[in-house]
C-alpha cells in the first residue's frame, strides 16, 4: 500500500507525535508498505526509506516550534508521481487541510488521527472564549474523513460526543527494547539531581509548554524539600519556568535522546506529569518501560495507561492536595517499590510499534477497501 503522510508536525522537532510517526513509518516500510512524508520544512528529506516532501512555513507565534504551512502548487505532483493508495492527515489544522483538500480533488481515501487537544490548550494561552469555534473548525475538517483515529478511549468517547463522526482507537505502542529498567545507572541519576543521587529524583519529560501544567510539580517540592526534580525537554515556557522553580531543587536538562532518555527514564524514583490536555501521554509509556512508576492526573487518555497503586498513582485534577499526596503515596512505598516498577514495564510491554502498526494497517486496508466498493460522492 502507498501512504501519503500529511503532518504539521515532524524531524527534527521532538514530541510524542513525532516518535508516533517515527516508528509508524519504519514498520510501514519494513512491512512492504511505501510512505511519502509531506511536513513543514526542517532541512530532512528521506526518513527510514520514506520521502519527506518539505513544505516552507512560518513559526506559530504561540509556540515558535511548530510551523504554520501551507502546501505549494507542488505538492500535486509528488502525489500524482507518488500515486497513494490513502492519504492520512495527522492532526488537520493548516498543512492537514491540504491533505484533505487534495484527498477530495484527488479522489483518495482518507483517514485523519487526533493527537493533541487543541480545544483545551486554548485555556491555557488565555483563549478558552474560542473553544466552541476551534470543535466546530475541528469536527469539520475530520468528518471529511472515512475514519478518524484517537489514541485512547476516553478521546474517542470527547470527538464523539462533539459530533465527530467514524471514530476508532488507534492502539497504542511503544518502543520496549530501547526503553528498559536495567539501563538505571548512578552517573544519570547524579546528573539528573546535580550531584544528590541519594535523594528522592522526581522526573518530567516532555514539551515545556504551558499547556503542560509544570508549575504544578513546584508544591510537590515545597512539600517534599528533600526531592530533586529533573525537567527533560525544552520549549516556549523554560524562561517562565526556570524564574519559577529558581528556589526549588529543579534542574532543567534540555533534550536528552537515546540512550541517555532511556537511562534518565530507568534512574528517577517517579515520573510526574501534572497536565490535564493528554490524549495518550506517550512519555508515561516510556516511564513505565523503563520501569519507572509515574504519578499523573486521571484525566484524558492517562487512565488507559495508569493504574492506581498497580504501576503508578493517579490523582484528581480537581484536588489541590492530590499530586502532593499521590508522590508521597509512591515514594513511601519502600515495601512494593520493585513490584510497583515490575506492573509498570509489565504495562508497556503488551503496547509494541510492531503491534500498533499491524492495527494501523488493517485500518488502512478496511478504508480502501470500503471506498472501492463504495466511492466518495
Amino acid at each position: 500500500m502507498r501512504i501519503a503522510l500529511f503532518t504539521e508536525t515532524f524531524l527534527p522537532k521532538v514530541d510524542g507525535i513525532v516518535t508516533r510517526l517515527r516508528h509508524t513509518i519504519e514498520h510501514l516500510e519494513r512491512n512492504g508498505d511505501r510512505v511519502l512524508v509531506v511536513a513543514p520544512e526542517g532541512g530532512i528529506t528521506e526518513y527510514k526509506g520514506a520521502k519527506v516532501y518539505g513544505v516552507p512555513g512560518l513559526p506559530l507565534p504561540l509556540y515558535p516550534e511548530l510551523k504554520l504551512a501551507l502546501p505549494p502548487i507542488g505538492t500535486k505532483n509528488e502525489l500524482e508521481a507518488f500515486q497513494p493508495d490513502l492519504i492520512h492527515v495527522v492532526n488537520p489544522a493548516v498543512l492537514g487541510l491540504g491533505g484533505i483538500y487534495y484527498a477530495k480533488t484527488m479522489n483518495i481515501p482518507l483517514v485523519a488521527s487526533y493527537h493533541t487537544h487543541l480545544p483545551q490548550y486554548l485555556q491555557h494561552y488565555g483563549l478558552g472564549a474560542l473553544e466552541g469555534i476551534l470543535w466546530e473548525l475541528l469536527k469539520a475538517a475530520h468528518n471529511q474523513a472515512r475514519l478518524n483515529l484517537c489514541t485512547s478511549t476516553a478521546m474517542v468517547e470527547e470527538l464523539s460526543e462533539r459530533g465527530i463522526e467514524r471514530v476508532d482507537l488507534w492502539q497504542r505502542g511503544v518502543d520496549t527494547e530501547m526503553f528498559q529498567p536495567h539501563l538505571a545507572s548512578v552517573q544519570m541519576r547524579s546528573r539528573l539531581s546535580q550531584g544528590y543521587p541519594d535523594s528522592p529524583l522526581l522526573l518530567y519529560v516532555g514539551r515545556v509548554s504551558a499547556e503542560k501544567q509544570i508549575d504544578e510539580i513546584k508544591p510537590i517540592l515545597e512539600a517534599i524539600p528533600e526531592a530533586r526534580l529533573a525537567i527533560v525537554g525544552d520549549g516556549p515556557y523554560r524562561e517562565a519556568l526556570q524564574a519559577k522553580f529558581a528556589d526549588t531543587n529543579t534542574h532543567f536538562v534540555g533534550y536528552l535522546q537515546g540512550l541517555e532518555l532511556a537511562s534518565a527514564y530507568a534512574s528517577a524514583d517517579a515520573f510526574i506529569f501534572p497536565s490535564r490536555t493528554e490524549t495518550l501521554g506517550l512519555v508515561l509509556l516510556e516511564a513505565m518501560a523503563a520501569g519507572c512508576p509515574v504519578v499523573a492526573a486521571n484525566s484524558g487518555g492517562i487512565p488507559d495507561i495508569v493504574t492506581d497503586g498497580v504501576n503508578g498513582y493517579l490523582f484528581e485534577p480537581d484536588d489541590p492536595q492530590g499530586a502532593i499526596k499521590a508522590t508521597k503515596a509512591l515514594l513511601e512505598a519502600t515495601d512494593i517499590r520493585e513490584q510497583l516498577r515490575q506492573n509498570a514495564r509489565s504495562e508497556a510491554e503488551r503496547w509494541g510499534w510492531a503491534a500498533a502498526t499491524r492495527h494501523l494497517q488493517n485500518y488502512y486496508r478496511h478504508v480502501v477497501n470500503t471506498e472501492l466498493l463504495f466511492p466518495a460522492a
